[in-house]
């Protein structure tokens, strides 16, 4: 694995220099986002703006037509502390994320562009965005994987092993090479059919002082 030439493909995955389709509109809102900020800042600091930038993402979103005014909530099939799941056809699922778990858009955008790039056979595409009471959810497509058999989490360690991807506790991993990390890769983010494994919930995490090093 070259290290050297992963990260910066990732850094240009970011930077919105380099992407496949489906990652466009992801980069396009991050990069809206990430206009007028320093470069890295704290955790702290995100909280304290995420407020603001809701904000400025709903204005952005009503702007361009991103904002979405249906969703089959007849098809609703699962839920989480971050998200709703629905089906859409024989395909595809629709997931409302909050973004929760993290403490700005931006990086819940960058987990998106993440995901896409190591695990590109369950691709997040974002749709657009929902608005329900005083609550923004980014609308996100993604291939539908209907497992077959319970995965097993030794096999999750081997394959995140031979990736570089070090288990640091339980079902969380970090590669300090890349300067990444990634959590909750637990029997229900990562499901297995047909003898493969599939990543449909993935939690990157950027460690910027070695990302971007």
């Amino acid at each position: 694995m070259d290290i050297k030439q992963i990260r910066y493909e990732l850094q240009n995955l970011i930077s919105g220099k380099i992407g496949a389709s489906y990652d466009a509109l992801i980069q396009t809102v991050a990069s809206h986002l990430r206009s007028g900020k320093r470069t890295g800042p704290m955790a702290e600091e995100k909280h304290q703006n995420k407020s603001q930038e809701t904000e400025e993402l709903t204005e952005f979103a009503r702007s361009n037509n991103l904002i979405i005014d249906h969703i089959p909530k007849d098809r609703f099939i699962a839920s989480g502390a971050e998200q709703k799941v629905y089906i859409s056809g024989e395909k595809y699922v629709i997931k409302l994320n909050d973004a929760i778990y993290y403490a700005s858009w931006e990086d819940y955008f960058y987990n998106l562009l993440l995901h896409n790039y190591f695990f590109a056979d369950t691709a997040y595409h974002l749709l657009g965005f929902y608005i329900t009471g005083n609550t923004l959810y980014a609308v996100i497509q993604q291939p539908y994987i209907k497992a077959d058999k319970i995965t097993d989490l030794n096999q999750v360690k081997d394959f995140m092993s031979a990736n570089g991807f070090e288990n640091k506790r339980r079902h969380d991993y970090e590669s300090s090479d890349l300067g990444l990390i990634i959590e909750d890769l637990h029997d229900e983010n990562v499901l297995t059919a047909k003898g493969m494994l599939h990543f449909i919930d993935t939690v990157f995490f950027i460690n910027p002082s070695k990302f971007w090093d």
